[in-house]
């Protein structure tokens, strides 16, 4: 089972250390889901954490890198490095920042390479994550850290007057 540590200080600011399994991305939506309900903003679940899930699966795919487990383990188990980075940082984080009306969701790996979006191959199996947040979310993007990078994903909630700001699914201009 995957368990995440969960960091408050600002209560519209939070953040969890995923360990790097693939348990990660189940711990994510929880995450997403505790947070959410605790700003009264259910209505953004299902967009935030899907884009979270494709975000902290990209992380252990491309960022970690997972490969064949090499002790020999069953078929689709994966080796993923287990210990911080020599800068003493664990491998992913997600973090959620509530600044009305606004909701982003970051996640952080120790990868200097950045996402890059593919043609999409509709009968590929993998290859449509970056298609699905750029969807799912007002907008994306990502920045360079000192170790590492973080892509991020904004989300617009719905205003209490019920006035549209652009809509799910819907990208700003």
């Amino acid at each position: 089972m995957s368990t995440g540590t969960a960091l408050a200080v600002d209560p519209l600011v939070v953040t969890c250390t995923l360990a790097p399994r693939y348990e990660a991305v189940r711990t994510a939506r929880d995450f997403v889901r505790t947070a959410l309900d605790r700003w009264d903003l259910t209505e953004l679940f299902d967009d935030v954490a899907l884009v979270a899930s494709e975000l902290v699966t990209n992380a252990l795919r491309h960022a970690i890198g997972a490969r064949p487990d090499p002790a020999g383990g069953a078929l689709g188990e994966v080796d993923f490095p287990i210990q911080p980075t020599p800068e003493g940082r664990l491998p992913i984080r997600i973090s959620l920042v509530h600044r009305a009306p606004q909701v982003v969701c970051a996640v952080s790996d120790p990868s200097n390479v950045g996402p890059v979006a593919r043609e999409a191959d509709f009968v590929a199996e993998s290859g449509r994550g970056l298609h699905l947040v750029e969807s799912f979310s007002r907008s994306w993007g990502w920045h360079p850290l000192g170790s590492g990078k973080v892509v991020w994903a904004m989300f617009e909630a719905e205003p209490a007057s019920g006035s549209e700001l652009g809509g799910r699914h819907r990208r700003s201009a």
